[in-house]
């Protein structure tokens, strides 16, 4: 009995330890010296293809790089839906995720989050004809949105009598606002004024984002649950980005003031606030 008993308790003790082991990404990565960063694939301005090139750019493209750069290793890019983003992270095809990765109390329970790098407010593009102003007036209205994006999650408690329809990605929604099949879609508000922008240098009918938010997103870098040397890591160098101007020149370069957005940054990197 008592070698019966023994023998369990190693047992367990092996897949205790076992279950660390594998818990241990950040060993991995450096051990095969390669970071494999999931982004968005048609989230321009934070993942998309270059029209030239074809290579992914953006964003979270960058920092993806510069993560990479500061655990040292290489880096290896992929393209990932909205959809699929911790799907991927959980079934470890990809190590970290910056990929417009929202916060949410539900998300934050199949995934560890990163201290903030960037905040976003999400809001409704609309026609300018539709005669929309405001978030009220999206009450019982078709709307459009990207599948498991936050702005659905949110509208679905906001507006609940609304009839909410989930694309593939971003552009998907935009052309069912265009083609009247939604009335509103729902996104970040720099995903927005990239659609707003497109409208009017493509003589499409002309678009407006109302400027009520849904809500203030915080976004950060995910990481599987119990990864809490991979997660320290990341920290370490999302503050030393913000300390050494870095992530200043990423934002400037992608929306502020040397993209088309012209955004001021005005959050730091910080943790997020349930």
């Amino acid at each position: 009995m008592m070698k019966r008993l023994l023998s369990v308790s190693i047992l367990a003790l092996s897949v205790t330890l076992g279950s660390f082991a594998r818990a241990d990404t950040l060993a991995d990565i450096k051990s095969k010296g390669k970071l494999i960063c999931g982004h968005t694939q048609a989230s321009e301005p934070f993942g998309f293809p270059d029209q030239v090139t074809r290579q992914f750019v953006g964003f979270d493209v960058d920092i993806c790089r510069a993560l990479a750069r500061g655990l040292g290793v290489e880096l290896e890019l992929k393209a990932l839906s909205i959809n699929a983003r911790i799907p991927e992270l959980k079934t470890k095809r990809v190590d970290v995720l910056a990929a417009l990765l929202g916060y949410s109390a539900e998300r934050a329970t199949q995934v560890d989050y990163s201290y903030q790098y960037y905040l976003s407010n999400q809001k409704a593009l609309v026609k300018e004809s539709s005669g929309l102003k405001s978030l009220k007036d999206l009450a019982g209205r078709k709307l459009g949105g990207s599948k498991g994006s936050s702005s659905v999650t949110a509208a679905q408690k906001l507006l609940p009598t609304s009839n909410i329809l989930t694309f593939q990605d971003s552009p998907s929604a935009y052309l069912a606002l265009q083609q009247d099949k939604v009335e509103a879609v729902l996104f970040g508000e720099l995903i927005l004024a990239r659609f707003a922008k497109q409208a009017k240098d493509q003589g499409q009918p002309l678009v407006e984002i109302l400027s009520e938010p849904l809500f203030v997103e915080p976004q950060g870098i995910g990481v599987n649950k119990g990864e809490s040397a991979l997660l320290a890591a990341i920290n370490e160098l999302l503050l030393a980005m913000d300390s050494n101007g870095e992530l200043q020149i990423i934002f400037d370069k992608w929306v502020g003031k040397n993209s088309a957005y012209g955004f001021v940054r005005t959050y730091k990197v910080e943790p997020i606030a349930p």
